[in-house]
């Protein structure tokens, strides 16, 4: 695991309040809304916005990528990076 995913991982339940969960109990490639993890869309707003801080990567509420971006832990390190990349 990539140290950006474990990052992630934290953040998702540190941002999410899932206490009884550990960054090794989230699979990076499994998806993290309805089946896998479970998110909803209060959820995915919450990770939206911690996100967006923590990495200071935009994100466009009406951007038909974010579902992809968002799909799984591995998806939304990729995402990240690359908006990094970018921004260099």
């Amino acid at each position: 695991m990539n140290a950006l995913e474990l990052e992630l991982k934290q953040l998702i339940i540190d941002t999410l309040a899932l206490e009884d969960m550990t960054p090794d109990d989230i699979d990076s490639a499994a998806p993290l809304f309805v089946e896998g993890l479970g998110l909803d869309s209060i959820d995915a707003l919450e990770l939206g916005v911690a996100v967006q801080k923590k990495y200071q990567v935009k994100l466009d509420a009406n951007n038909s990528s974010n579902k992809e971006h968002f799909r799984s832990v591995r998806n939304l390190a990729a995402f990240i990076a690359g908006q990094q990349q970018q921004a260099v």
